[in-house]
């Protein structure tokens, strides 16, 4: 019987993926499943996947025959999922020795719908432990109690897959599915989601996932379109959202985080590609134009005086282009890329 189904997806990580590969191994167990999800690599990630499935214990390969993305890719476990609970990790991260026993224990202890953990960021040399943000822990919690408030970090601003186990009946509800398509912000829609619809969670402290930030090869380091996916994961985030019965408490809560994001990308926008950073500007004024005013209003106001004269100024600088051509939106720009 499978207890736990580990989802890994790999994508042109070949340095990485033999530290990925030795934790999973140092990990098996008679009752942990390892989906090994190969994105149409090019770069020999796939033999050594390949080689894997004959060395480590548990480890099936499913190879994609077109590159999809981290949230397709993430489906494609989903879909062949066994275990009786799941979780994930990236194809350049890794576990520490026993982790996934740690991390069953932890789920059926507990009992709840899914538990949060903390995990440990690696920059280079250096490692520093990220501590989910939620100060109760080892206690039966309610998702939805944990969005709010919207002025400070929480549950829903830690959105990492990987940082948590999640039960079954999730994933037979629909909950734990990706927006297929998303290259970036894939975990956005989806950890807003679990939170407004599983009923039960917990945290418990454990560091036993190490992610690795500063990759030369990472999306979150690459200023093409694909950063531009952001948008389209916020707005499917406040659409959502906006549906909820609770959706007066929580829209403040989504909006700000969207506009913290977008006057983000704003801000490093000399990183994009000439074509890109004015698909960012046009593409940005018009989500701004999309959110309710009155809620942006009172954002802008408490966003902080450099990231709102952001916002404004693009949003100002588009309206007043009325001979300027409509923005292209950043999904054809992404099918365009592609091409």
């Amino acid at each position: 019987m499978v207890k736990l189904s580990v989802i890994v997806p790999f994508y042109n990580v070949r340095q990485f993926a033999p530290d990925t590969l030795r934790s999973l191994k140092a990990n098996a167990r008679d009752d942990v499943e390892f989906l090994l999800v190969d994105d149409c690599s090019s770069d020999g990630t796939r033999d050594l996947l390949e080689r894997a499935v004959e060395e480590v214990p548990g480890a099936v390969l499913l190879p994609h025959e077109a590159n999809g993305g981290l949230a397709t890719a993430r489906n494609t476990g989903l879909d062949a999922a066994r275990g009786t609970y799941l979780t994930f990790l990236d194809g350049d991260d890794w576990y520490a020795p026993g982790y996934c026993g740690q991390l069953l224990d932890a789920a059926e202890r507990l009992g709840t719908d899914f538990v949060r953990v903390d995990h440990v960021q690696v920059t280079g040399r250096a490692r520093q432990i990220h501590r989910m943000p939620h100060g109760r822990r080892e206690v039966p919690l309610r998702p939805l109690d944990a969005i709010l408030p919207a002025d400070r970090s929480t549950s829903v601003d830690y959105p990492y897959a990987w940082a948590g186990i999640y039960h079954r009946r999730l994933l037979d509800s629909g909950v734990l599915r990706f927006r297929d398509g998303l290259r970036t912000a894939e975990d956005r829609p989806w950890i807003w989601r679990l939170h407004r619809e599983a009923e039960s969670f917990a945290v418990t402290s454990l560091y036993g996932v190490f992610y690795r930030r500063g990759v030369s090869s990472s999306l979150t380091q690459i200023g093409d379109v694909r950063q531009l996916d952001f948008l389209r994961a916020f707005d499917q985030v406040v659409e959502e959202t906006a549906a909820h019965d609770q959706a007066a408490e929580l829209l403040p809560k989504a909006i700000r985080t969207y506009c913290a994001v977008m006057a983000h990308h704003l801000e490093s926008i000399e990183r994009f590609e000439p074509a890109v950073a004015r698909t960012l500007r046009t593409e940005s004024a018009a989500a701004l134009g999309r959110l309710p005013q009155d809620i942006l209003r009172s954002t802008l106001s408490a966003l902080g005086p450099d990231r709102a004269a952001r916002l404004r100024r693009v949003r100002r600088h588009q309206a007043l282009r009325p001979g300027a051509p409509a923005a292209v939106p950043a999904t054809r720009v992404h099918e365009e890329a592609a091409r």
